[in-house]
């Protein structure tokens, strides 16, 4: 499979700089434009910021495309032909000669072909909440189950069953930890009720990562909760859900 990569991404590669890789279907499909192309910029000048380098994933006339450019952004950020990618997806996309926004499962498996070991989106999926009877649970999981990357997140989305999700992710053996926090976050807010283990520091997640590689791990999750003066509260994004869900059953 024939991966293209940025000028950026490409020096990166060569100054060993670090990556970071990002996911395009906040892009395409998460956000109305023009601010979902508002977003897509500020997530890389963030990066940036941070003194690594961004990388955002996606497909691109059927050619997987690691650090889109501007010209690229725009056109995900507003056309209508732009697919939306799980891994399954991928290879249809590439015989189509098609475009494509990743999602997670998606962006994890080309980041870690093209070398990328780090992966920031905001959250990831999971188990559904009605997957007693739909079987409907992300192919999110599976993929952090076989793919050596760090997916830093604000945990799993808040419609989803959370409880079952850690379960799922402690069977196939995904390390999740709680940056700076011992609860897991739930996405919109830090709060869910549910504990995981606590990393401290970067130092100690770079340490943990080393040990998880070491025999021979998928992926691993850092949870990151919102900052205090964007969390919502958790008891009112559940009344919301709960609505929701009722609405869409009625």
């Amino acid at each position: 499979m024939q991966i293209t990569t940025s000028t950026a991404v490409t020096h990166a590669y060569m100054r060993h700089q670090p990556l970071v890789a990002l996911e395009s279907t906040v892009i395409a499909h998460g956000l109305p434009y023009p601010q979902n192309v508002a977003v897509a910029r500020a997530m890389e000048a963030l990066v940036r910021e941070h003194g690594a380098v961004p990388a955002t994933i996606g497909v691109v006339a059927g050619v997987a495309t690691v650090g889109l450019d501007d010209a690229t952004l725009e056109r995900f950020a507003q056309a209508s032909d732009v697919r939306k990618l799980a891994r399954r997806d991928i290879p249809l996309a590439i015989a189509d000669s098609a475009y494509g926004a990743t999602t997670v499962s998606a962006t994890m498996a080309l980041a870690h072909a093209a070398g990328i070991e780090v992966f920031a989106t905001g959250g990831i999926g999971g188990v559904h909440r009605d997957a007693r009877t739909s079987f409907d649970i992300s192919a999110d999981l599976t993929e952090l189950a076989k793919t050596p990357v760090i997916v830093v997140c604000a945990g799993v989305k808040s419609i989803l069953d959370l409880p079952a999700t850690l379960e799922y992710l402690e069977t196939v053996g995904v390390p999740v930890y709680g940056f700076g926090t011992n609860e897991f976050p739930a996405f919109y807010t830090a709060q869910s009720g549910l504990s995981v283990n606590c990393a401290a520091d970067v130092a100690t997640i770079a340490r943990a990562w080393r040990a998880h590689r070491a025999i021979g791990g998928g992926g691993m999750i850092i949870a990151v909760p919102p900052p205090p003066e964007f969390a919502l509260d958790p008891i009112e994004i559940e009344q919301h859900i709960l609505q929701a869900l009722a609405q869409a059953e009625a």
